[in-house]
């Protein structure tokens, strides 16, 4: 299975992304954490989940998993 990585900001890009990635196989996907985890992320996250489908594992990448360069 192969996992995408996502990194758009906006909610219906997210959605876009995401629907892109699944018609190319992945059924993973970490999205980079821009708010925080906040609001904004978690919207994101719901976008994430809703075009990816039930069987699809979507997760908001930990601020501590990111390189300090990164952020």
């Amino acid at each position: 299975m192969s996992t995408g990585y996502i990194t758009v900001i906006h909610p219906e890009q997210v959605a876009r992304e995401v629907e892109r990635q699944v018609k190319l196989g992945c059924r993973a996907f970490v999205l980079r954490a821009v708010a925080g985890g906040g609001m904004l992320d978690q919207e994101r996250l719901g976008a994430a989940r809703y075009v990816a489908g039930l069987h699809a594992v979507v997760e908001l990448e930990s601020p501590a998993d990111v390189p300090a360069a990164a952020r």
